[in-house]
This record gives structure tokens, sequence and C-alpha cells, in this order.
């Protein structure tokens, strides 16, 4: 794995070099022919304070990334291969470059260090006057629809032994699993108070084995959630019936 980092990261700083050398520093060269090879593959301006995933190598702005680093199991966002948040280091080879290279301002086209492309752009009046100009976005066909409030989240959950948050029913099973095994608090299941017949009073007395045998699909999938649950299961026994 570190061979192939290696070989990675070679490889990036030859395309760089190459393509610098071929195109982007000649005069005719675009504008973003050296700007978008310096880019963060999440907000797609050129990097800040890069960093990089050991696993896969792939770089990134570390604001960008710093989310994706906050969830209990993260993955790469350009290649989605599972990644230690703790094995994310400072792309100094990178910075390097950023300083090295410049590029024209796609503004008023004056030539910037890319490690001060972001400073330029916020203080350029050129680019502040082509966002101004940028077309507000209007909805193709109008709709005289509310746009739904106090929608309840049913996707993610918190863990009702540390509340952790942000956590999917597989995310949550796997963070209990290794975190609270052998915790013998009685605790109210989250996904069943989320659910419009569950009872937010109720505390399982063994919530690990809970979630294994009742929560082993997602509710997303099947249930409808504007009929109650005796409905839900009328609709469900009238359906099987109908499929035999």
């Amino acid at each position: 794995m570190a061979m192939f980092r290696s070989f990675a990261s070679a490889t990036q700083l030859r395309q760089h070099q190459h393509q610098s050398q071929n195109g982007a520093s000649s005069a005719g060269a675009p504008a973003e022919s050296v700007e978008s090879q310096f880019s963060c593959p999440i907000c797609l301006e050129v990097y800040h304070k890069p960093v990089s995933i050991a696993s896969c190598a792939h770089t990134f702005c570390g604001e960008c990334l710093q989310s994706c680093r906050q969830v209990t199991s993260p993955l790469c966002p350009l290649c989605r291969m599972p990644f230690d948040p703790k094995k994310v280091d400072r792309a100094s080879s990178m910075e390097k470059q950023l300083s090295s290279y410049k590029a024209p301002c796609r503004g008023c086209g004056k030539k910037v260090a890319l490690l001060k492309m972001r400073s330029h752009i916020l203080s350029c009046p050129k680019v502040q006057e082509q966002m101004a100009n940028c077309p507000k976005f209007v909805p193709v066909v109008p709709t005289s629809q509310p746009i739904p409030s106090n929608i309840p989240n049913r996707s993610t959950f918190s863990c009702p032994f540390c509340g952790a948050r942000n956590l999917d029913q597989q995310e949550l099973l796997k963070h209990c699993m290794d975190n609270h095994r052998n915790d013998p608090n009685r605790v109210v299941c989250p996904v069943c108070s989320a659910m419009p017949w569950g009872d937010p009073s109720y505390k399982s007395s063994n919530f690990l084995q809970h979630l294994l045998h009742r929560h082993k699909f997602s509710y997303d999938t099947f249930v409808d959630y504007s009929i109650d649950e005796e409905a839900a299961l009328q609709a469900a026994l009238t359906l099987s019936l109908a499929e035999n």
C-alpha cells in the first residue's frame, strides 16, 4: 500500500509538471489550465490547506474533508474507499507545488501563485462582478405548493447510550456493537421512536438484540408513513395474499 501511495504521488506530480511545461506556462493557455489541475474535487476551487488520505492518496481541502472525517465509517469522497480519519496527513508536497505555480485570475487576468488564489479571488472586483451577474435560480414551473416543514428525521439517529449523532441504521448498529456491547442500561430505541407509531417512553431491555432483529431493513423501503401501524399491517397482508 505504501508503494502504491508513493507511485500515485509521483505520477500525479509528473502529470502536473508535464501539463505545466507543455500547456499551462504558454501564453495561449486558458486561464483554468493550471488551476484545474490543483482543484479540490469537493469544492472545485484551488486547494486550501490540502490534506491527503493515507489509504488512497486522494487530496482535498482540509475543511472540505472535515465533515467526512466526523462520521462513524468514513469513505473517501472520490473513490468511496473506507479510510481511518486519524490517518489523514497534511499534503506538504501539494502545498509546495501551489507555491511554485501561477495561474491567471479568471477575473482580472493577473498571474497569481496558486497558494494565494483563494484570497485573491475574494478581493478581485472583476470576479465579484462576475458572481453578481450570475443568473438567479428560477423554478422551471412555478408552484403554489407550500414547502413542507417539521418533517421528522427518519434517516439518521443518535446513539441512546452516548448521544453520538448522524448515524444511519447500519452505523448505529456498528457503533453500539463497538462501543456499548456490554452496557446494561435500558434505553429508548431512536429508530422506533422516530416512527409515527413509536412509543418514545418505551425502553428496550436489550437494545443490541432489538436492533439486530427488529431493524434488519430500512423502514423507508417498505413503509408508508402516512398511514398508521394497523393500516400498514392490513396493507401488507392484502399485498401478500394477492402475490400468493
